[in-house]
């Protein structure tokens, strides 16, 4: 290659960085926009959001998110956290009991042989074609036949199926799990139960917790199916509950207006999430080979 192609070439590359770097940070104003928003709504007063001095993206001179944190706990007799545990609860028993039957059913798919498998598999696959809201009325009636609307069940037993869940514990199953580790602990006379506690788990932890993960935000974020399911107030997750204060607050000049207890609201929801990922994440990203044979 001549000095004049190597130049090009450099050129070319350096052109490319420079394009990646301005599409990357073009994607995190995007993404970061509405959080940064969310932060600076928070600490304003009800009039502060819409009349305050330092605009929609800026802190008013005002800082209010204490008292508005004090204003959640008198209104309505505090149900806001009511409503942030009962997300809680939702999203940790829901995430948990997800993640256990798609570490199990994944597991048993990759790992087994048995009739039907793949047809079986294949409904999984399809199941992940067809969107949550779709089966909100389906579910709605189900629940009423055997007497669970209006109750914490019916929130709960729809979050424990993971189709995606499924899937990504399978694929990871096949792919990161050694047959021959499983043949080596059968052959050292190591039950079915403990080769899956002792030998499999470890290796699957990353994958265990990114479906932890994604099932806890998605419970956590479940907004349709309560909204249908449930009636009494106090079983609200957070979602749901400042919904209501949102069309409340829109109901017009004779409502009462609470917007700054839906911005304090929104901005404490999304901080057990944030926590969540900060604690799990080096579950997440490491151990990739744990467990595994060394050579």
């Amino acid at each position: 290659m001549s000095q004049t192609q190597q130049i090009t070439h450099q050129r070319i590359n350096s052109g490319h960085r420079v394009g990646s770097k301005v599409f990357m940070l073009i994607c995190i104003v995007y993404f970061c926009l509405p959080v940064w928003w969310l932060i600076v709504a928070a600490t304003k007063s009800n009039s502060g959001l819409f009349l305050g001095t330092g605009g929609p993206m800026w802190f008013d001179k005002h800082f209010a998110f204490f008292d508005n944190v004090i204003q959640l706990t008198a209104y309505e007799g505090g149900i806001f956290w009511r409503w942030l545990g009962n997300s809680l609860f939702y999203a940790l028993v829901g995430g948990v009991g997800a993640t256990v039957i798609s570490v199990m059913a994944g597991y048993g798919f990759a790992k087994y042989r048995f009739k039907g498998r793949k047809a079986y598999f294949n409904v999984v696959l399809g199941a992940l074609m067809i969107p949550s809201t779709a089966l909100v009325i389906p579910m709605f009636i189900i629940m009423s036949q055997i007497g669970m609307n209006d109750t914490v069940w019916a929130v709960l037993l729809p979050a424990m199926l993971s189709p995606f869940g499924t899937y990504l514990m399978r694929v990871y199953c096949q792919d990161s799990l050694p047959d021959e580790m499983i043949e080596a602990a059968r052959v050292d006379g190591a039950g079915e139960l403990r080769t899956f506690m002792q030998v499999s788990l470890p290796i699957m932890t990353p994958a265990i917790t990114t479906v932890f993960l994604l099932s806890v935000v998605n419970c956590w974020n479940n907004y349709f199916l309560p909204q249908v399911v449930l009636a009494d107030t106090k079983l609200f997750p957070i979602t749901v509950g400042l919904t209501q204060w949102q069309a409340k607050s829109n109901a017009g000049a004779g409502s009462e207006q609470v917007w700054n207890l839906i911005t304090s609201g929104a901005f404490i929801s999304v901080i057990p999430l944030v926590l969540a990922f900060i604690f799990l994440q080096r579950y997440w990203v490491g151990g990739l080979t744990a467990g595994s044979v060394k050579a």
